[in-house]
This record gives structure tokens, sequence and C-alpha cells, in this order.
């Protein structure tokens, strides 16, 4: 039977990526805080990072649009000095694919794959594989 934290488990496999995080709204506390995430050796955790305010960057403005991002040079994505200062507390956050997690219209969870340290061309079939985890998460909650 699959959960939560298998589908992450089995996206961070699949892409062969730095780390892979699954976020869940709250309605108090911090937006959308790290629930599960598998991770790369040697690759750090983000589940205690508090400095980053999610509801302010601009990849979360495009997820309640129900957009999924996909950035293969994320330091060159946006000029928004936010968003510069979370690429460097994400541990050189190169590149990502952040894709929505929608249950009756409304954003519930995110699940982000990153690349750390250099750029990298993401797959058509590692942007569908993270596509399919979000909808497995989706069937989950």
């Amino acid at each position: 039977m699959a959960t939560l934290g298998s589908v992450i488990e089995e996206l961070l496999a699949e892409t062969r990526a730095s780390r892979v995080t699954l976020r869940r709204h709250r309605d108090h506390g911090p937006a959308f805080p790290v629930v599960e995430e598998a991770l790369a050796p040697g690759v750090g955790s983000l589940r205690d990072e508090r400095s980053v305010d999610l509801a302010r960057q601009p990849v979360v403005h495009e997820l309640l649009q129900g957009r999924q991002v996909v950035q293969d040079d994320a330091a060159g994505a946006y000029d928004d000095p936010a968003f510069q200062r979370m690429l460097a507390a994400y541990g050189g956050l190169a590149a990502q694919i952040v894709t929505p997690v929608e249950v009756a219209g409304r954003l519930e969870a995110i699940v982000s794959v990153h690349q750390l340290g250099a750029a990298r061309s993401w797959t058509r079939g590692e942007i569908d594989a993270a596509a399919r985890a979000a909808e497995r998460v989706r069937e989950l909650l």
C-alpha cells in the first residue's frame, strides 16, 4: 500500500534528484511546512527551515493558478530578491520541478523536486513523473 512517504521516495529514485519534498497546507503556523522528504546522500533537510516565507514566493503564486513550475536554471527564473535568497537557503537550489496538489479547487499540497549545485535540463519523463506523484498524493489525502 502506498503512503505519502513512499510516493516521495519513489519520485526521488525515478528522477535521481537531490531532494524531493511534500509540503501540506496548514491553516495555522508556517505556510506549507515539509511533511515528507526524501534526500540523496549528503543533502540537507528542509524540515526545520523557517527563514523562507513560501506565501511570498513567485513559484507559489504560479501554483495557486494551477500551474506546474519547471525550472532548468532556477537562478535565472525570477529576479525577485526573496526568491534568490530561497535558492541559497535551500542549499544551492539550481533546478526544480514544483507541482501543485489541488483538492476541491484548493492548493492542499506541493510536490517539489530539487537539484542542488548545478542547473539541469529536466526530461519530459521526469516532469510527468512529478505530475503522477502529485496525483498519487491527491488520492492519498
